[in-house]
């Protein structure tokens, strides 16, 4: 098992120093997600011969892998064009992760076109999540015979605003795809919007996951749906937040311990956002709270 985590909280630093502060922190992996000097979200990587270089010699002298890069692409566009440059874009970013020698990438379905090229970018009201799902599918004809000949591997993750946001359908769409080279991601700060089971969501999930994301979140459906308060009442928001491990309501003996019932031995991402301030003290409580589960765990099993 890999244990990552996602440096968001310290993209201010720069790429050559972030493996050293990722080994700081406790982690021997990297899950190197969008950032303005590398995969720069929905836009062309802002990456060359000497970044690599730099980041191959930060990384050796870190003693610290990429687990996964995790680009971020409008590819379910229903906008052709922007659908275009988005398959462009992710062909590069597969280059990029051939050099870095890194064998998994890591995304999300795609929330659609950009706002000023659609009527609806949340796509969960409905109309536009049959031509979202088009467009994916037709990303996914050019890109999946590139990642199979790359040996690449693709986790992908349902994610709330998405054209697919829950366990089902995403789990039959990738079963779907019947490649080896795209397996499904669980993220666990959206377990509830995925379902209230833990066990079974996990259980049901175990011959396509690959991956998991692990952060805190409160339970939206619960305490009469006002367990977050939203202004005006009645809101088309999606909410969610990536805490620290017992900042929420995630049930974490079920998540460990049925990771470890079904043999999880995948990519496990400390996945938090919402301690910019703490960030530091976050990705330290994190690797070590993960690693006392681990322990619980897999360990005993």
């Amino acid at each position: 098992m890999k244990i990552a985590i996602d440096p968001f909280m310290h993209r201010h630093l720069s790429l050559e120093a972030l493996p050293g502060k990722v080994k700081e922190l406790g982690y021997d992996w990297i899950e190197l997600s969008p950032r303005g000097d590398f995969l720069e979200w929905f836009k062309a990587p802002r990456v060359f011969p000497e970044r690599i270089k730099l980041l191959k010699r930060a990384l050796k002298e870190a003693d610290v892998g990429i687990a996964s890069l995790l680009p971020m692409y409008r590819w379910a566009s229903n906008d052709e064009t922007e659908r275009q440059a988005a398959v462009k874009h992710w062909k590069r970013a597969i280059e990029i992760a051939v050099e870095l020698e890194v064998s998994v990438m890591n995304s999300e379905f795609g929330r659609g076109p950009h706002p000023d090229r659609g009527s609806c970018y949340c796509c969960h009201t409905g109309s536009m999540i049959e031509a979202c799902e088009d467009a994916w599918w037709r990303s996914m004809e050019e890109l999946v015979p590139i990642l199979e000949r790359e040996g690449i591997q693709l986790n992908v993750e349902p994610h709330p605003e998405d054209w697919c946001e829950t366990l089902q359908p995403a789990l039959d769409i990738i079963r779907t795809v019947n490649s080896k080279s795209v397996k499904f991601l669980y993220c666990a700060p959206h377990t509830f919007y995925f379902g209230d089971d833990t066990k079974a969501m996990l259980r049901e999930a175990k011959d396509v996951l690959a991956h998991v994301h692990v952060g805190d979140t409160f339970n939206h459906k619960a305490s009469s749906g006002l367990r977050y308060i939203l202004n005006p009442p009645g809101t088309n928001a999606r909410v969610h937040q990536h805490l620290n491990i017992g900042q929420g309501e995630v049930p974490w003996d079920d998540f460990f311990g049925t990771l470890a019932e079904i043999g999880f031995d995948g990519i496990m991402t400390s996945c938090v956002f919402a301690w910019e301030d703490k960030a530091d003290q976050s990705g330290t409580f994190m690797r070590a709270e993960i690693q006392r589960y681990i322990d619980k765990y897999w360990r005993a099993k």
